[in-house]
């Protein structure tokens, strides 16, 4: 039985994916447990847990939906940029709408403008209830990577 169409293309994404976060096992990310669920350069989802991600006043710190956001961005970003480029973060703006306490909060990032030099994506972050908790906007810069010294 032969493959679906691009079923090559999305495993390339797997494994790019885990090829990055093999880079730094004890990252930010590992940290926040933030677990990639789909991937590729035009939509991104992922699922971080609230428990061990909350501010004071037990609500989901909204630094932590940041880091989800730019998590999403930037991985979308470095699939679209290829091995031979780099995407590093140039602007992210977050607007906070709901508070969460518990569960699980998931984000989906949407390719707004995917270019040479510039990718950028829309970050909708939804509570367990599929209510929006956060609206970020993530823009990275593209580039070829510094020659190997």
């Amino acid at each position: 039985m032969s493959e679906a169409p691009g079923a090559d293309r999305a495993h390339d994404h797997a494994a790019f994916m885990q090829a990055v976060m093999d880079m730094n096992p004890h990252s930010l990310m590992e940290r926040m447990h933030i677990e990639v669920l789909e991937g590729s350069p035009e939509r991104l989802v992922a699922r971080m847990p609230v428990e061990g991600n909350t501010q004071p006043y037990g609500l989901l710190h909204g630094g932590a939906s940041v880091v989800l956001a730019e998590t999403l961005g930037s991985l979308g970003s470095a699939m679209h940029a290829g091995p031979d480029r780099v995407a590093v973060g140039l602007d992210i703006n977050a607007t906070h709408h709901r508070a969460v306490r518990s569960g699980f909060v998931t984000g989906t990032a949407t390719a707004l403008s995917l270019g040479n030099t510039l990718a950028c994506y829309e970050v909708v972050i939804t509570d367990e209830g599929d209510r929006r908790v956060c609206t970020c906007r993530i823009t990275c810069l593209i580039r070829d990577k510094a020659p190997a010294s």
